[in-house]
């Protein structure tokens, strides 16, 4: 077997105060000073291998149809001159509205190629909102020169509320659809001949151009715009490589479902795939009982090097492979690597992975993970050692710097580096608070370190220092921590859940059922039983659990609820919830609460 990881050389600053400051002894090395320049390189090097593949509207029944890095270079190169034609530029940006195709990812490179930022947009904000405010905020907040969606039909409200079915939107914005129902046809962009004009533009590229403006909202607030540079992404691939010296003996293979308007599938997933000339098949799928038939296709048709997914994704996959022996063979036949992020890996989920990897290959398949945020590009550490257990996020990679301050009860982690962001677009103030007195950017999550004389052994992810709560009591209650417990101990009979009790002398919860689960009292009786299994081994009221309320209504996007990555806004349900938070707490508040204790 290729040789997986580089061994971690981390050194720790221990200050008088109580602060760490860590960092890796490797050195970054050399990178290209943009995507657009990889690109080129691999369009010269191997013109007729895959680059970017997909069936047409995600139906697995149908054949894949690919694009090569020959291929892409051209088509990225007509629609780079399609883009300067239609005056976009450094002040007018691309944004992405729809999910992830091949034309969505021509057009990022196009961007890349011509100097236009891209703003890949989360679908959730078109298709699951109602008044399409936070979308139109976003849109307001960048002033685009062009809006793309590859299907008209769906997106027609969110579209109509920003005027670009009336040619109505703010500034001079065109609309540009990829089945040509509205707007101007992506086929009529991308025939565009190009002129010297593209190479002009693309020699002003450097690290210091605006490659992305991605949203994030984090756990809290309204969405953002994160100024992305070439050099944050350029550097953190840069730094992946070196940690990862197997993908220079194996180019990855993904099949790869992860939203690219969020930092892990679009930073993260697609650059890994283009810095290191492999393949990246668009998983038309989802792990949710409507479309994880499509995932279990495509995974034994492509039989990924790397499967890169959030634990719930591995839980719903899970099953499927442990009950169908050729899956399990095609899934497992050439995987090098199991990476999850986001949230930890569920201890029953890890075991299972890893003892079904042996039934099936003969050998376990290394699981790891790393951690970051959307103003990291993404990736801050990397586990680029053997783990036995989840938990554990790795390592500064090079060119990155870690900080723990001490932060009440906990270490507050900070970060500073190459990879780091510059700030926010139009919101300076946002960006003087995110960074403190040395430069480093204040993240909101806490750490520790697995051995404070060992830093190569790592650091734990210890939950955000913001959700974080104390009872009555005074006992501080670690929510990220509790929250991974517990859905790991209700799986699979929830979708997710929020932890309440901010002064209160108990905790509750809010939870929401899985999909295909239906509120029954068997049900409810069910998760009662599991939370008093929970709380036996868990004694102590920072942990243990009172009552819970099971919710109806889904958490809603226009609300905050759900954050651009699709992840619960705990600070925001809890804040809109108040009447369920209260019934929670309140001695007499019928039979809507299930007690525990």
């Amino acid at each position: 077997m290729n040789r997986l990881f580089a061994e971690p050389d981390i050194r720790a600053e221990h200050r008088p105060d109580g602060t760490v400051v860590l960092r890796s002894n490797t050195p970054l090395g050399t990178y290209e000073p943009s995507l657009g320049h990889l690109l080129r390189r691999w369009s010269r090097a191997y013109p007729d291998r895959n680059f970017l593949a997909e069936r047409p509207a995600g139906d697995a029944t149908r054949p894949w149809r690919a694009v090569t890095y020959g291929e892409a270079d051209r088509l990225a190169t007509s629609l780079a001159q399609a883009l300067l034609d239609h005056s976009l530029g450094p002040d007018r940006p691309l944004v992405l509205l729809s999910g992830n195709t091949v034309n969505h990812g021509l057009l990022m490179l196009a961007g890349y190629l011509a100097s236009v930022p891209v703003v890949p947009v989360s679908p959730a904000y078109s298709l699951l909102a109602t008044d399409f405010t936070r979308l139109a905020a976003m849109v307001d907040l960048v002033r685009p020169g062009l809006v793309y969606v590859e299907e008209t039909r769906p997106f027609a409200h969110a579209l109509d509320a920003l005027g670009l079915l009336e040619g109505e939107c703010i500034g001079s914005t065109e609309l540009c659809t990829g089945d040509g129902a509205a707007g101007i046809p992506f086929r009529d962009l991308a025939s565009t001949g190009a002129t010297p004009a593209v190479e002009d533009a693309f020699a002003r590229v450097d690290e210091n151009t605006i490659a992305k403006i991605l949203f994030t909202s984090g756990s809290t607030g309204h969405p953002k715009g994160v100024i992305t540079t070439q050099r944050m992404l350029c550097s953190n691939q840069q730094a992946m490589a070196q940690v990862w010296p197997f993908l220079a003996e194996t180019p990855p293979v993904l099949c790869d479902w992860l939203p690219w308007s969020h930092t892990f599938g679009g930073s993260h997933n697609f650059n890994l795939v283009l810095w290191n000339r492999g393949t990246l098949y668009i998983d038309g799928g989802r792990p949710s009982p409507a479309q994880i038939g499509t995932t279990l296709v495509n995974l034994a048709d492509v039989r990924p090097t790397i499967s890169f997914n959030v634990p719930a994704g591995f839980g719903a996959l899970l099953p499927h492979l442990e009950a169908d022996e050729d899956l399990a063979r095609r899934y497992f036949d050439r995987l090098q690597l199991i990476f999850y992020a986001s949230a930890a890996l569920p201890p029953d989920l890890w075991s299972r992975l890893e003892a079904l990897a042996v039934k099936t290959v003969g050998h376990p398949v290394a699981m790891t993970s790393s951690w970051g945020a959307t103003e990291t590009a993404p990736a801050v550490t990397n586990a680029h050692f053997p783990l036995d257990r989840a938990g554990v996020i790795g390592v500064p990679l090079p060119g990155m710097k870690v900080k723990l301050v001490p932060a009440g009860h906990k270490q507050e982690v900070r970060v500073a580096g190459v990879g780091v962001t510059p700030g926010y677009l139009n919101r300076p103030d946002l960006t003087e608070a995110a960074f403190d007195e040395e430069g480093f950017y204040r993240i909101g999550d806490a750490m520790r370190l697995v051995d404070r004389d060992v830093p190569n052994r790592g650091l734990v992810f210890d939950g955000r220092i913001a959700e974080d709560f104390k009872l009555q009591t005074g006992t501080w209650v670690n929510v990220g921590m509790l929250r991974t417990e517990l859905l790991a101990a209700l799986s699979p009979l929830l979708s997710d859940l929020v932890v309440a009790g901010h002064d209160k002398d108990r905790i509750g919860l809010l939870v929401w059922l899985a999909p295909d689960i239906l509120d029954t009292p068997a049900v409810r009786s069910e998760l009662a039983e599991r939370l008093r299994t929970h709380n036996a081994a868990h004694v102590g009221s920072a942990s243990s659990i009172a009552n819970f309320i099971v919710l109806e209504q889904p958490p809603s996007i226009d609300r905050g609820e759900i954050t651009d990555k699709g992840y619960i806004n705990q600070r925001a349900v809890l804040a809109s919830r108040a009447f369920a938070v209260e019934a929670l707490f309140d001695n007499d508040s019928g039979p809507s609460v299930v007690q525990i204790t």
